[in-house]
């Protein structure tokens, strides 16, 4: 390893003991950390803090001046009844029914969908405690359900990435999107396997500041006029759709969501310090700052070292189900890390299906988990959806943890098994 490498990640591994320890406001220890890599000369100040100018960064903090304009509306108060009333009346059953309904809305809007995400954890944030199904159970299962769809026929990046991958390491032949959506379906069940095992095991806790209720509350009605909650429900919608036709619209899906903010500051649904306030939420701080890690790390070849060393390691004797559970582990933990999950899975994908091709295997089962295992890290908070789900669950760094860490085992497995099923070499 290069001496910027070693201090690269010995700056990562800095700002993951300082979330740990939870000493620091929520998102100070990354941007404690991009300093230090502008410090010892591994990045430059628009490196480290390019997170700032991030597209996605941007557009969740647009969107969170969204949700809090939503936040004021007839409908919040609505949901928040519904929720409620659901958790009031029978905790497991009403947990796995919400789980349920966020995997089946990603089967619309697909694995990875960031307008999904924030929208569904915009909108569970608001739920009020309930002893018998405290909001703390919902937001890390639900929130992690957004990337797992219950009926996964929306999976046209993944499929194009492994053909893809495929092609350049020069292997011919169809894979079937039939069987390809199966082993997404395999990768689905092992999440909600892991949600209903750790039902019991999920914190309980409020988590808005000073809420203790144990009853439903009085909701009042919004003291908006219903022409400015029309107005607001147009303009969120119009954000969404934005975001989900940005493949095709670029960047203008983004800009898409800032107008719909500058229309509701314009008919007065919030004030400039509201916007001001939710736009520069610490959520926001903690998903920017992690960006300029994950920059520094893929910069250094940190990534590629790796690849190279355990494809050397592994040799030519080993077995299929252990080669590619070997390969997604080190796909997802360097994506989770580098923040590059498309970029990572270019690096390994190639390696995978060489090795399998020097064995006389066919390599469809490694790309196919190797390319899905790209969006399977989670674990560690410092991406876009671990990081909102830890912040809005109010949840510290060992209870985050105790939930993650099993499901990221218990996924991988399942998408292994799923992808040898289906494909077998």
């Amino acid at each position: 390893m290069t001496p910027q490498m070693i201090i690269a990640l010995v700056i990562t591994l800095f700002m993951i003991v300082l979330i740990m320890m939870d000493k620091l406001p929520f998102g100070a220890p990354p941007l404690l950390a991009c300093l230090l890599l502008v410090i010892f000369g591994i990045s430059n100040i628009s490196s480290a803090f390019a997170g700032f100018s991030n597209s996605t960064i941007v557009m969740l903090a647009e969107f969170m001046a969204l949700i809090a304009a939503l936040q004021k509306t007839d409908f919040i108060i609505y949901f928040k009844k519904a929720m409620f009333n659901m958790a009031d009346r029978g905790g497991f059953k009403s947990y796995v029914v919400i789980i349920l309904i966020a995997m089946l809305a990603c089967s619309l809007f697909g694995t990875g969908s960031t307008a999904y995400y924030v929208l569904t954890l915009g909108l569970l944030s608001t739920l009020p405690y309930s002893k018998k199904l405290p909001p703390s159970k919902i937001i890390m299962t639900a929130g992690f359900a957004t990337n797992h769809p219950l009926i996964p026929f929306n999976t046209a990046l993944q499929y194009g990435i492994v053909t893809a991958v495929l092609a350049s390491a020069g292997v011919s032949g169809n894979v079937s999107v039939v069987k390809f959506a199966v082993v997404n379906f395999f990768l689905s069940m092992g999440f909600l396997l892991n949600c209903l095992l750790q039902y019991k095991f999920l914190p309980d806790h409020p988590i808005s500041d000073g809420e203790s209720t144990t009853s439903a509350p009085e909701l009042k009605a919004s003291d908006l006029p219903k022409w400015k909650q029309n107005v607001t429900y147009l303009v969120f919608v119009i954000a969404v759709i934005g975001m989900i036709l940005q493949g095709t619209i670029g960047d203008a899906g983004y800009a898409i969501a800032g107008l719909s903010v500058a229309v509701i500051l314009v008919i007065g649904v919030l004030n400039f310090t509201e916007i001001r306030d939710s736009i520069s939420a610490p959520i926001i701080l903690m998903s920017a700052g992690v960006i300029g890690i994950a920059n520094a790390l893929g910069d250094t070849g940190l990534t590629s070292l790796v690849g190279s060393t355990v494809a050397n390691i592994l040799g030519s004797n080993i077995n299929p189900f252990l080669l590619v559970f070997i390969f997604c582990i080190l796909t997802s933990v360097l994506a989770t890390m580098t923040g590059s999950t498309i970029g990572t899975v270019y690096v390994f994908a190639p390696m995978a299906i060489a090795t399998c091709t020097s064995m006389g295997w066919d390599p469809t089962a490694a790309a196919c988990a190797i390319v899905v295992s790209g969006w399977c890290g989670h674990f560690f908070p410092i991406d876009g959806l671990p990081a909102m789900v830890m912040g809005v669950g109010k949840y510290n760094l060992g209870q985050f943890w105790k939930f993650t860490i099993p499901q990221y085992f218990i996924r991988l497995l399942a998408l292994t098994a799923g992808a040898l099923i289906m494909f077998p070499v």
